[in-house]
């Protein structure tokens, strides 16, 4: 992991484009690849961010100032994703190992709702079958990928509680696994945001990025997992 505070302006070109204008903030770059920029306000959020695989290029702009390119390849949605970073003084500069993450350790309810939706995934929706849990990306695993009756691949985030982080945990996900053509084969990878209770915000945030949103019933999942029709 490697932090830089400096005072930067960042410069966003891809299916949008987006300008940061020169202040200081915080350049995160991790170990996976992913580039993420911060200010000291908007809770946890970045500023801008790229996802990985990306790469990153430092060099020097035509006034003598570093300049750092991150580009992502383009894919059959649209051209590279280029973020520009012109760094006009560096604050501080640091670099930390952190190793391996055991990872979130989910509560006992969220775990599982985990364990009853991959065991019944048709409840989310009518033809979906269990490809795995904790389906592995460079940013994280998926709670469940699953595949619906048309073939096309499904990433389902499970909660609790729905809220907006939630969601965005979701979008960048699908972000990520629509770059993987093994993955977008049938179309694109749909997701699903399930939880106990799904609160207005998020769910208006998800129907507006396209993810279905699905109430789950904790007690009625509970009721379909039999314990004395068990074999162990």
């Amino acid at each position: 992991m490697r932090l830089v505070v400096a005072r930067c302006q960042v410069d966003y070109a891809g299916r949008l484009t987006a300008h940061l204008p020169m202040a200081t903030r915080v350049l995160m770059l991790k170990a996976d690849g992913s580039v993420l920029i911060h200010s000291d306000g908007g809770s946890y959020k970045p500023l801008n961010w790229m996802s990985p695989p990306c790469t990153l290029r430092e060099g020097t702009a035509d006034d003598g100032r570093a300049e750092w390119t991150v580009s992502s390849r383009g894919t059959a949605k649209g051209a590279e994703d280029t973020l520009r970073i012109l760094i006009d003084e560096v604050l501080h500069d640091t670099s930390h190992e952190l190793g391996i993450d055991p990872g979130l350790q989910k509560d006992g309810v969220e775990r599982h709702l985990q364990e009853l939706l991959a065991e019944h995934p048709g409840t989310l929706a009518p033809g979906l079958t269990l490809v795995r849990r904790e389906f592995p990306t460079a940013i994280g695993p998926v709670d469940l990928m699953c595949r619906d009756a048309g073939g096309s691949s499904v990433a389902v985030e499970i909660k609790r509680r729905g809220e907006i982080d939630g969601v965005e945990q979701l979008t960048r996900y699908l972000e990520l696994l629509n770059r993987d053509p093994l993955l977008t084969g049938n179309g694109p990878v749909r997701g699903i945001f399930a939880a106990q209770l799904i609160k207005p915000q998020a769910r208006v945030l998800a129907e507006d990025r396209g993810i279905v949103c699905a109430v789950v019933d904790y007690d009625a999942l509970r009721g379909l997992d039999d314990v004395e029709e068990r074999l162990f």
